[in-house]
């Protein structure tokens, strides 16, 4: 899969999983390599330097490991523009080809996801930062975390089984999603599925279109 970065030519490539967390051990600025995957894929420029991996695997949180949908569980890239969207846009339609109904990833909060949403992802959950990893169903010696809250992307098919509702992940939420139309940042409602609406208004959705147009 070769994709155009303003001048330069993105060449989306599979990866043995080695040498993706071999990467992600040069390139990534917070996490370490994952201990498996179910794919990996880099991303070459036009003169052949490996710019970007991204790691698929299960998902890491046991209530949506169904065995129908994976979690990019780590992106890493040397900087180059639109590497990052040619990964996360690779890895749905690899996960798709395989058969996977939904994919799934986190961003820190306060990182814009604007990688993500150039490929499509869209944001379904707000996540509060955990007090720890340390829980009566999976004790853990590691009783640190980061303390830093997260964001919940998907890209889903159609036919893809709804995800818990917002109310189920009640003990994890922060908050509602934020309507990502400028200027407003007010809570998303729910829609009767369970889950958030794209804009908190129609108001909202013209004026987030009309923007995206200006651009």
């Amino acid at each position: 899969m070769t994709q155009r970065s303003g001048q330069q030519r993105l060449t989306v490539i599979p990866l043995a999983l080695r040498d993706a967390a071999d990467a992600v051990d040069r390139l990534h600025r917070h996490h370490r390599r994952p201990t498996g995957h179910r794919f990996s894929l880099g991303v070459l420029r036009e003169d052949g330097v490996l710019c970007g991996v991204a790691i698929v695997g299960r998902p890491v949180a046991r209530m949506l490991d169904t065995g129908w949908q994976v979690e990019v569980t780590r992106v890493a890239t040397d900087g180059t523009p639109n590497a990052c969207s040619a990964l996360y846009g690779a890895a749905w339609r690899t996960a798709s080809a395989a058969g996977y109904l939904r994919a799934i990833t986190y961003t820190q909060d306060g990182e814009s996801g604007a990688s993500l949403r150039g490929a499509g992802w869209r944001q379904i959950a707000v996540l509060r930062p955990r007090a720890g990893w340390d829980t009566p169903a999976r004790a853990r010696a590691d009783r640190g975390t980061d303390g830093v809250g997260r964001v919940l992307w998907e890209r889903a098919r159609v036919d893809a089984p709804v995800l818990p509702t917002l109310s189920a992940l009640r003990d994890e939420m922060r908050d509602e999603i934020p309507c990502p139309a400028v200027g407003c940042g007010r809570p998303v409602t729910q829609t009767p599925r369970g889950r958030p609406a794209l804009y908190c208004s129609r108001a909202c959705r013209q004026r987030a279109y009309r923007h995206r147009a200006s651009a």
